[in-house]
C-alpha cells in the first residue's frame, strides 16, 4: 500500500470512528433525553397534593355573604375550593331530627373537619365522632349546651366560635324601650327545645326585671306551635316582640316577620337578616365575622393543631340595623339619638 492509500485509509478509518463516536454519543443524548421525559412524565402522573374534604351541616343553606366570609377566610390561608378542599354540605330543611342522619354520613364519608353552624348540629356531630374535629359558628351557649368542658379549655374534638355575650338581651330590651318609651308587656318567641336558648331566656328575664318589664313567654318547639303562638300574642296585645333566633325560628322568619308588621309590633331580633327581610331592629354579632373567623380554625386543625387546644372565641364584632320602611308600615318614630347609633339604615 502507498504512503498516500495509507493515509486515505487511515483518515477514512478516523473519519468512520469520528462518525461511530457521534452517533454514540447521540444516542446516549437521545437515552438522556428519553429518562428526563419518563421522569417528567412520571410526576405528570403523580397524584396531587393533599385535598381536604370538609363537611358542613346546617339547617339551610346559609346566606350568600356568610358563606363568601367562609370562603374568603380560606383563600387568604391557601385553601381553594375545587383545588386542594372540596365540601360536603348536608341540609336538615328545619328538620333536627336529621342531623344525626347527615352527621353519620360525615363520618362514612370521612371528611377531615365538620362545620355545623347550630348547636343541635353539633350535638349530632359529636354524638357521631370522638375524633373528627369539629367547628362550631354560631353556637349561643356551647358550655351549657355541653358541647365543651370550657370556653378556654374545650377538651375533646370540638371548638369554634359562640355567640354568647350576656350584655345582648338587656341591650335588645333597652332598644325596644327607647323606640317605644311606655311599652311594659313584651312577647318572647323562642324554642326552648333547642339547650343553647335556656341561658338566652335566663339572660332575658333578667334583663326585664332590671328594666321593670314583664315578658310573655311564647315557646315554639316544632313548626306547628306558630300558629299557636301567633294566636296568643294577638290575644295578650303585647307592646313589643323580642325574638330570640335559632335555626327553627329562623327557618320561619319571614311569617314572623309579616305578623309583627300586621300586628304594628315593634320588634328586635338577633340578625340582620330578619330586618332585611321587613324586620324593625336587629343587633347582635356579625355572623359573618363569624363565618370569616371560623377559616382560622380550620387551618390550624389541618395544620396538626387539635380542637382541644383551641379555646372557643366569643363575638368581636356587633351590629345594630334599622329599618325605616318597616317603622313606617307599623307607625313607630325611632328617635333621632337611636337613629344615629345605627350601623345601617334601610330606608
Amino acid at each position: 500500500m502507498s504512503e498516500a492509500q495509507a493515509k486515505i485509509s487511515i483518515l477514512g478509518f478516523q473519519s468512520e470512528t469520528n462518525l461511530k463516536s457521534k452517533i454514540i454519543q447521540n444516542l446516549k443524548w437521545l437515552g438522556l433525553l428519553v429518562l428526563l421525559v419518563g421522569y417528567a412524565g412520571m410526576a405528570e402522573a403523580q397524584p396531587p397534593g393533599k385535598v381536604y374534604r370538609i363537611g358542613y351541616l346546617g339547617t339551610d343553606p346559609p346566606p350568600a355573604h356568610r358563606w363568601d366570609a367562609l370562603l374568603d377566610g380560606l383563600r387568604e390561608r391557601g385553601y381553594i375550593e375545587g383545588r386542594n378542599i372540596v365540601f360536603a354540605r348536608r341540609f336538615s330543611e328545619g328538620k333536627a331530627e336529621r342531623f344525626p342522619e347527615f352527621a353519620a354520613e360525615m363520618v362514612r364519608l370521612r371528611v377531615d373537619i365538620i362545620i355545623v353552624p347550630t348547636t343541635p348540629a353539633a350535638i349530632a356531630a359529636k354524638n357521631a365522632t370522638k375524633t373528627i374535629p369539629i367547628v362550631i359558628l354560631t353556637a349561643i351557649d356551647p358550655v351549657g349546651a355541653g358541647l365543651v368542658a370550657s370556653l378556654a379549655r374545650p377538651g375533646g374534638n370540638i371548638t369554634g366560635l359562640s355567640t354568647l355575650a350576656p350584655e345582648l338581651s338587656g341591650k335588645r330590651l333597652e332598644l325596644l324601650k327607647e323606640v317605644v318609651p311606655g311599652m311594659t308587656r313584651v312577647a318572647v318567641l323562642w324554642n326552648p327545645a333547642n339547650p343553647a336558648n335556656a341561658s338566652a331566656w335566663k339572660e332575658t328575664q333578667a334583663a326585664a326585671r332590671a328594666l321593670g318589664l314583664l315578658l310573655h313567654s311564647q315557646a315554639v318547639r316544632g313548626p306547628q306551635d306558630l300558629a299557636g303562638a301567633f294566636a296568643l300574642m294577638a290575644k295578650a296585645r303585647p307592646d313589643a316582640l323580642l325574638v330570640l333566633g335559632d335555626s327553627l325560628i329562623n327557618m320561619h322568619r319571614q311569617q314572623i316577620v309579616e305578623f309583627a308588621t300586621q300586628k304594628h309590633l315593634p320588634s328586635v331580633v338577633g340578625s340582620r337578616e330578619w330586618v332585611v327581610a321587613g324586620g324593625l331592629m336587629s343587633y347582635g354579632p356579625d355572623i359573618s365575622d363569624n363565618f370569616r373567623r371560623a377559616a382560622t380554625y380550620v387551618d390550624k386543625i389541618l395544620k396538626g393543631t387539635k380542637p382541644a387546644d383551641l379555646p372557643v372565641e366569643q363575638p368581636m364584632k356587633f351590629e345594630f340595623i334599622i329599618n325605616l320602611k318597616a317603622a313606617k308600615q307599623i307607625g313607630v318614630t325611632i328617635p333621632p339619638n337611636v337613629l344615629v347609633r345605627a350601623d345601617k339604615v334601610i330606608r
